[in-house]
């Protein structure tokens, strides 16, 4: 599966859906896209946490999928095609949902705008 940046940060808050996510992980072959890793570096500098742990967690628990020509040209469409319900929904969404897609992989998540795709839904 494919951990969307939302579900890393409900894990590393320790939130209720957090601990789903360590749950539904355990034990499981797990990817990140590359892109998340910039989100996530936002979220730590916005919110003064440890960067060297939060790393370490995430690429010890997970492989990190490199971004592609392919998924960029795919997250172009994604982005037009959902936005027509979604009007939140970013490039970088639609790059995660593109890298999901190229490797066949469900989406761990909780964001309402990738229903409808291939989720596992906190």
């Amino acid at each position: 599966m494919l951990l969307d940046t939302y579900a890393w940060i409900e894990l590393f808050n320790g939130t209720i859906k957090g601990f789903k996510v360590k749950e539904i992980i355990a034990g499981n072959q797990c990817f990140t896209s590359a892109i998340s890793i910039a989100e996530l570096s936002e979220w730590i500098e916005k919110n003064k946490l440890n960067r060297e742990h939060i790393f370490h967690v995430v690429k010890n628990l997970s492989t990190i999928i490199e971004v592609n020509q392919e998924q960029l040209e795919t997250a172009g469409v994604l982005k037009i095609e959902k936005r027509k319900a979604f009007k939140d929904f970013g490039l970088i969404d639609a790059i995660i949902l593109a890298t999901a897609k190229q490797y066949g992989l469900p989406i761990l998540t909780g964001d309402k705008h990738f229903e409808g795709e291939n989720v596992i839904m906190l």
